[in-house]
């Protein structure tokens, strides 16, 4: 009898294993840790920063080295692997239905009507959001989709000017401040900033994306501002040319552009949503220590929990990622391939 009923619980757990692997999404379940118990639903979906890549490698980090369970979305092909091009798609969105938190780098998603509000309800949920490099420019919607305000270029009659960037995350797409490719960013901590928990530990901040110019909304805090360097490496002077912001000349470095914020977005449904918004985060971004740290301190304050002293932020497994950039992606990866081994 004892037997019989082993057998079936073995066959169960095969069953749903087997389940798993079918589905266009990977979950790494959290290890023993302070996140234990609590869910992040990662979102990736970009043509050029290859968040494909750099949300599991976080996902991953998070699950076995701090006990979060961690979901990561894809966006997906006919054939069943990932494709970055494919703005329409997002599998397994209803996982956020369940989440404590959500991390995205997305850009220029048009999803239909029936995933959005997966993500409608969450932000008005008043649950928290990291947003990575191009999510500040997320979402592309039709004019005629019930979710039109999310689009990065909205305009002011769909309630939300500027769309779901500008209005919840605190900017929208405006401009590649730094040359694309060719000048690096520096990450300057802002002086009001340097006590905050979010930048515990965090030092040596260094990208190879260029900086973006932004103007955040009022209200919010700016935590880090970029450097523009003259060239690729983390050694490279500021650079020191003359720039045009809203039209006035200024010094590309004087004032920095702010890459780093929070804000506090107070919601339709009367909540409000912690979030922190950072223009870095490509692939290639996140090999950095002090990167990767500011995102597991929020996720440690937005879920909740203390900010360690210096959180443990060594990647699991090997990590090597594809510099960013258009047509360049790994093609013919399914979610399952990325599965813990």
């Amino acid at each position: 009898m004892m037997k019989h009923i082993a057998a079936c619980i073995a066959l169960g757990v095969l069953s749903l294993t087997a389940s798993a692997r079918a589905n266009n999404w990977v979950t790494y379940e959290g290890k023993e840790g302070p996140g234990k118990g609590k869910h992040i639903v990662f979102i990736s979906g970009d043509e050029e920063y290859r968040s494909e890549e750099g949300l599991p490698m976080l996902a991953k980090l998070l699950s076995q080295r701090h006990g979060y369970t961690c979901t990561v979305l894809f966006s997906v092909g006919d054939d069943g692997t990932i494709d970055p091009n494919k703005g329409d798609s997002v599998e397994g969105i209803e996982a956020l239905d369940t989440a404590d938190l959500c991390i995205m780098l997305l850009r220029f998603r048009h999803w239909p009507d029936d995933k959005m509000k997966h993500f409608d309800d969450y932000v008005k949920s008043g649950k928290p959001i990291i947003g990575l490099r191009t999510s500040t420019h997320a979402f592309n919607n039709d004019k005629k989709s019930a979710y039109a305000k999310y689009a990065f270029n909205a305009a002011k009659d769909t309630g939300w000017q500027g769309g779901f960037g500008r209005e919840v995350l605190g900017e929208t797409w405006v401009n590649h401040w730094g040359s694309h490719k060719h000048e690096a960013t520096k990450g300057i901590i802002a002086e009001a900033a340097k006590s905050d928990p979010l930048l515990r530990g965090v030092a040596d901040l260094f990208v190879t994306t260029d900086v973006y110019e932004a103007h955040p909304i009022d209200g919010v805090k700016v935590l880090v501002n970029g450097q523009v360097l003259k060239g690729m490496e983390p050694t490279d002077a500021p650079a020191d040319y003359k720039k045009k912001a809203k039209g006035v000349e200024q010094g590309v470095n004087d004032p920095m552009q702010p890459i780093v914020w929070t804000n506090e977005f107070k919601n339709e449904a009367g909540k409000t949503n912690k979030i922190l918004t950072t223009t870095m985060g490509a692939a290639t971004d996140l090999t950095n220590e002090g990167l990767r740290r500011l995102i597991v301190n929020a996720t440690y304050a937005f879920t909740g929990l203390e900010v360690p002293e210096k959180a443990d932020v060594t990647i699991v497994g090997e990590y090597t990622p594809t510099f960013y950039g258009f047509k360049g992606f790994k093609t013919g990866v399914k979610p399952a391939d990325l599965e813990l081994k």
